[in-house]
């Protein structure tokens, strides 16, 4: 996708080092950022100069390259993978991703393991791409089938950031948007600000104005009203983890939009790539979900009047406040979901009959 009219993609491969580019500057600054070792790229994860859960387990498939070739010792990459996979425990990519690479690496001899190993991250970055543009191609048909209907703007309300900058090219809940966009069809997003990051306001709105789409930045609890209104045609989001019966685990608040959109007859979709589907979970309750710093909700970023960028604390000194990153979405809540093999009820039979 673009910025400033030029392509990028969020992550990449170059003289021995991984090129992100930090999301924690955006939409402020834009940055391209070296990871140089596996604690950088462990470090990029955990403050989340890299998230989303596709782009953070291609960031742990080029982190196992760079403990490689920091160390080229078994027990070292051994180590690497344990602390990768313990970075961010709710999204199930991460995990994916080093299992896959731990497998690919088992029994490979040392004079061959830095090139086996890069191909395999390579091959885990280019999948998802060739996975999201599926999704898009596949969600384009709802967002047709509305437009046959309505002939005129499609609302669509999306909550955090589920498009390229959370992938690494195209996005999950937004690559529906930017095929239908590039086809002619007239859309405007709802973007949830999603508080307490501001991952709508700060990169879904931004890579949606590089794409030159319209939208408009909403407060995370303005999304009812809305629907009330008729003025949401539908939902899409994206995910961190999908069970096999359907259940969604995303971006907090997610929850509450998809009660709004039951509530209003909105259609409710989820966008995910197959390598978000946690098969081994039945029970919502096991899902580990991330408690982060407290800060993030005390204190907010942005630009002051010189174009710094400034924190300031917004709660009282003595006020406690609890983090909880991720909710879940109960399957009959969910319209359909996304993927790259097709779209498919939220369910175990749903799922089961895409990828058998």
């Amino acid at each position: 996708m673009r910025i400033e009219n030029k392509a990028y993609r969020t992550i990449w491969f170059e003289d021995n080092l991984v090129k992100i580019i930090d999301q924690t500057k955006l939409p402020h600054q834009f940055i391209i950022k070296d990871l140089k070792t596996i604690k950088d790229a462990i470090n990029a994860i955990k403050t989340m100069e890299v998230r989303g859960a596709p782009l953070i387990g291609a960031t742990a498939a080029y982190g196992l390259v760079l403990s490689i070739i920091e160390k080229n010792d078994l027990s070292f990459l051994k180590k690497s993978s344990e602390n990768l996979i313990a970075s961010r425990p709710t999204a199930i990519n991460l995990k994916w991703a080093v299992d896959r690479m731990m497998k690919k690496l088992s029994g490979v001899n040392e004079k061959d393991i830095l090139k086996i190993a890069l191909d395999e991250a390579k091959a885990i970055a280019e999948e998802d791409v060739s996975f999201c543009k599926s999704i898009g191609l596949n969600g384009l048909k709802i967002i047709e089938e509305i437009s046959r209907k309505k002939k005129d703007t499609i609302n669509i309300l999306t909550h955090c950031n589920a498009g390229w900058l959370a992938t690494i090219d195209w996005g999950t809940a937004t690559s529906p948007i930017y095929h239908a966009h590039q086809k002619g069809i007239k859309v405007h997003v709802w973007v949830d600000e999603t508080r307490p990051r501001n991952q709508g306001a700060n990169l879904t709105s931004y890579e949606l104005n590089e794409e030159g789409i319209p939208n408009t930045v909403i407060t995370d609890n303005a999304g009812g009203i809305l629907m009330q209104r008729g003025e949401v045609d539908m939902c899409i989001v994206g995910t961190d983890r999908t069970l096999s019966n359907g259940d969604v685990c995303n971006k907090i608040g997610t929850y509450l939009k998809a009660l709004s959109a039951k509530d209003n007859n909105v259609p409710f979709y989820v966008a995910l790539p197959s390598s978000t589907i946690d098969w081994s979970i039945k029970d919502h309750k096991q899902i580990p979900i991330e408690e982060r710093n407290s800060e993030e909700l005390s204190h907010v970023e942005g630009v002051d009047e010189n174009d710094k960028i400034k924190k300031v604390r917004i709660y009282p000194q003595k006020s406690k406040s609890l983090n909880l990153a991720f909710d879940v979405t109960p399957a009959k809540l969910v319209t359909g979901l996304i993927t790259e093999k097709g779209i498919c009820e939220a369910s175990e039979k749903g799922l089961k009959g895409l990828f058998k």
